[in-house]
């Protein structure tokens, strides 16, 4: 499936992966929808990319407000064919906290937005797209990336929250892309592993240093674009179903 002339929506889509993605995918012909909770960010963006871009205020967690969102994408844009998870948090949930339990009520809000809300969103965009005219002889209709993590894999102390939401995702991906192989819609998903988004920016100097060593080789933090370019692969290679691709540099989490 080709990027120019397609409509992708891109959750998380003002910041980060999501804008690196929009912003790559407007570049090569697409027309974007982004889904976030930054209005201000999403709007700033939307007005530099200019034509063929949208902004739309959206949880992934409701139900309603993601129903809606893809209502408008399509009157707007017609035919979904893209949509690409990156909306998600990573808070620090240890299975035993300083004063006592660790906190399930956070522990249960990472489950919600990383895991049922990148299924929420690809569960009401995939009805979508099973209602497209097949785009080529092999009956496609669209792709869904979902976004892991490393921390699927290797979960460092005080991920055990992110990690089993990450590690969901890995999980349901396959899955997924069964259930939707009969309606021409693959489903794949990338692992990150230490990629220079903006939460990187807060880390004390030497924090960042000490990231930056870690990758095998090249021996650096990925960058967004880098994620992009990949993502932008993998909905244009048809033959790539059902797969979570690591993009790490060769990278395996220590505990700490």
């Amino acid at each position: 499936m080709k990027i120019e002339n397609s409509t992708a929506i891109i959750t998380g889509g003002a910041s980060g992966l999501g804008e690196a993605t929009a912003r790559l995918f407007h570049g090569a012909g697409a027309r974007v929808a982004l889904f976030d909770l930054n209005r201000e960010r999403g709007e700033a963006l939307v007005g530099e990319l200019g034509e063929n871009a949208s902004y739309h205020e959206v949880d992934v967690t409701d139900h309603a407000a993601v129903t809606r969102a893809v209502g408008e994408v399509r009157e707007r844009f017609g035919d979904l064919h893209v949509c690409c998870n990156y909306a998600g948090i990573a808070p620090a949930v240890k299975t035993i906290g300083r004063d006592g339990p660790g906190d399930a009520a956070l522990f249960a809000k990472v489950i919600n937005i990383n895991l049922i809300g990148t299924f929420n969103v690809s569960s009401i965009v995939a009805y979508a797209m099973a209602q497209n005219q097949p785009l080529d002889r092999d009956g496609s209709r669209g792709v869904i990336l979902h976004t892991a993590s490393v921390a699927a894999y290797e979960g460092q102390i005080g991920q055990a929250a992110y990690s089993a939401s990450k590690g969901g995702v890995a999980s349901m991906t396959l899955t997924m892309a069964r259930d939707l192989a009969r309606n021409g819609i693959r489903v794949n998903a990338i692992a990150p592993g230490l990629i220079h988004t903006p939460m990187f920016d807060a880390f004390p100097q030497e924090v960042y240093d000490s990231l930056s060593r870690q990758p095998l080789f090249p021996v650096r933090l990925g960058q967004a674009e880098e994620v992009a370019r990949l993502a932008r692969h993998i909905v244009e290679n048809d033959y790539m179903n059902g797969t979570v691709v690591r993009m790490d540099a060769g990278i395996r989490m220590q505990p700490r």
